[in-house]
C-alpha cells in the first residue's frame, strides 16, 4: 500500500546547488569588514612616513630656493630679493592644502577622469605649438600663459600618461598576463581578422600604449623639449613593466635605446639646433666654456667648492651671478656648495626614500588601479631628480630638466603636491599599518 505522505524532493547535488558566479565587481571592504571607496571621500588614516618626506623636500626646498634666488633676485628685480621665495611659497602653500585635498578623495574616481585628461593633455600639447613663444625663446613651443599663471602641457602630460595607463591596465590586468582573448565591448564576439586570426589582449593593449606614448613623445618633442620627452617615454615604458609584461621584452627594449642613444650622440646633427652644441659640449669639456658650457663648468666649480661639508646655507660664491638662473634647474649645485657632500647625499637618500616608500603603499594598494597610479607617480619623481642630478654633475647633457620640490616653479609645485595627495589618497586604503 503507498504511503499517504508526499514523496520528498530529493536533494539537489552539489553542481545543482552551486549559484552562478557574479561577474559584478564588488565594493572593496575593509579589515573590519565594513564597505569602503563607495563615496567621494576616502576613508582610513594616510601614510605618516610618505607625508613626513614630502613635507621635508618641500621645507628644504623652499629654504634652499630662497638661499639660490636671493641675489639673482637683487640685481633682475629692482632690489627685491625675495620675489622667487615669496612666489614659491604661496604655491607650496596652496600645494600643501591641495594635497590635503585630494587625499581625502576616493582615488577611485580618477578612472572616470582617466579619458577626459588624456583628452585635454592632446589639445594642449596641439595649442602650444600654434602659441607664439615667449620673447628670447622663439624655438621653444613648451608654455602657456593664463594670465599670471604659466605652467608646461608637458607636466600635465607626465600625469595623464601614468593615469591613463593605470587606469587601462587595471581594466585588461588579467588579459595582458595571460594569453586571453580580446573581446568586444558590446556584442562580445571576439575580434577577428579576415583570415580569422584571433588577437590575444596583450598585443592589443600594448599597441593602445604604443600608439599613445609615441603620439604624445612627438608632440613634445616638437616642442624642442627632449628632456620631457624622454621622461614621458619611460614612464610609458615603466608603467608597461608594472603591468605584467614579459621582462625579456624590456631587455630587448633597452639594447636598442642603448644603441639609438650611441648613434644620436655620434651624429647629433639630426637633433634640434639647442640639442647639438649641448651634446657636443657634454663630450668636449673645453667647447665653449664662455657660452654653452658656462652654466655647467660653474655647476661643477659649485660642487667642487661645497667639499664634505660644505661652506655654509647662505655662503655660495658661484650664485652671485656665474650660475644663471641658480633656483631653476641648476640649484643642486648651490645644495652642495652651501650644504656640502653630506648634504647632498642625505637630499638623495629623501629622494629615494620617498620612491621607496611611494612603492610599498602601491604594493600593499587595495586594486591594480591603485597599485600601477601610485608606483607610477613616484617613479616619475625619483626619475627626475636621477635625470636632473646627472645633468647638474655632467654625467648627461644639459637638457633643462627640473629637481623636483627644489627648483622654482609655482605650478609645476602645485601639480607635484597634488600627485602626491593622490598617492597619500591611495595610502589610506592599503594593506598598510597606519601610524
Amino acid at each position: 500500500m503507498a504511503s499517504s505522505r508526499t514523496q520528498q524532493p530529493r536533494r539537489a547535488s552539489a553542481q545543482t546547488r552551486r549559484r552562478p558566479a557574479d561577474t559584478r565587481r564588488r565594493p572593496a571592504r575593509s579589515r573590519r569588514g565594513g564597505r569602503r571607496r563607495t563615496g567621494l571621500l576616502a576613508l582610513g588614516g594616510f601614510d605618516v612616513p610618505f607625508l613626513a618626506l614630502v613635507l621635508a623636500l618641500v621645507t628644504i626646498g623652499l629654504i634652499m630656493v630662497f638661499s639660490a634666488s636671493y641675489t639673482y633676485c637683487y640685481y633682475y628685480h629692482g632690489g627685491n630679493s625675495l620675489y622667487y621665495f615669496r612666489r614659491q611659497l604661496i604655491f607650496a602653500v596652496a600645494g600643501i592644502a591641495a594635497m590635503f585635498f585630494v587625499s581625502r578623495m576616493n582615488y577611485d574616481k580618477l578612472k572616470r577622469l582617466a579619458v577626459p585628461v588624456l583628452a585635454v593633455t592632446y589639445v594642449l600639447l596641439g595649442l602650444v605649438l600654434v602659441l607664439p613663444a615667449p620673447e628670447g625663446f622663439e624655438e621653444f613651443h613648451r608654455w602657456i600663459s593664463l594670465g599670471p599663471l604659466t605652467f608646461q602641457p608637458s607636466e600635465i602630460a607626465k600625469f595623464a600618461v601614468i593615469l591613463f595607463f593605470a587606469f587601462h591596465m587595471d581594466r585588461h590586468y588579467i588579459g595582458i598576463n595571460t594569453n586571453e582573448i580580446w573581446q568586444g565591448s558590446l556584442n562580445d564576439r571576439y575580434y577577428e581578422t579576415g583570415r580569422g586570426i584571433r588577437w590575444k589582449t596583450k598585443y592589443v593593449c600594448l599597441g593602445v600604449y604604443l600608439l599613445i606614448l609615441g603620439s604624445i613623445c612627438i608632440l613634445v618633442y616638437m616642442e624642442n623639449h627632449v628632456s620631457g620627452t624622454l621622461l614621458i617615454f619611460a614612464l610609458g615604458i615603466m608603467m608597461m613593466f608594472l603591468a605584467g609584461y614579459d621582462y625579456r621584452w624590456f631587455v630587448v627594449a633597452a639594447v636598442g635605446v642603448v644603441l639609438l642613444a650611441v648613434f644620436v650622440i655620434r651624429n647629433p646633427e639630426i637633433l634640434p639646433t639647442h640639442a647639438q652644441s649641448r651634446i657636443t659640449s657634454w663630450l668636449d669639456k673645453s667647447y665653449d666654456p664662455l657660452g654653452v658650457r658656462w652654466q655647467t663648468n660653474h655647476a661643477l666649480y659649485a660642487i667642487g667648492s661645497g667639499g664634505i661639508f660644505g661652506v655654509g646655507l647662505g655662503n655660495s660664491k658661484m650664485k652671485q651671478l656665474y650660475v644663471s638662473e641658480p633656483q631653476n634647474d641648476f640649484i643642486f649645485s648651490i645644495v652642495c656648495e652651501e650644504l656640502g657632500l653630506i648634504g647632498a647625499l642625505i637630499i638623495i637618500a629623501l629622494f629615494a626614500l620617498l620612491v621607496w616608500r611611494g612603492f610599498v603603499i602601491g604594493i600593499h594598494a587595495d586594486d591594480k588601479f591603485g597599485a600601477l597610479l601610485a608606483m607610477g607617480i613616484v617613479f616619475q619623481v625619483g626619475l627626475q631628480a636621477a635625470l636632473n642630478i646627472a645633468v647638474v654633475t655632467d654625467m648627461l647633457p644639459n637638457t633643462g630638466i627640473s629637481l623636483p620640490f627644489f627648483s622654482y616653479g609655482g605650478t609645476s609645485l602645485l601639480m607635484l603636491l597634488g600627485e602626491m595627495g593622490v598617492v597619500l589618497a591611495i595610502s589610506r586604503t592599503a594593506h598598510l599599518k597606519k601610524a
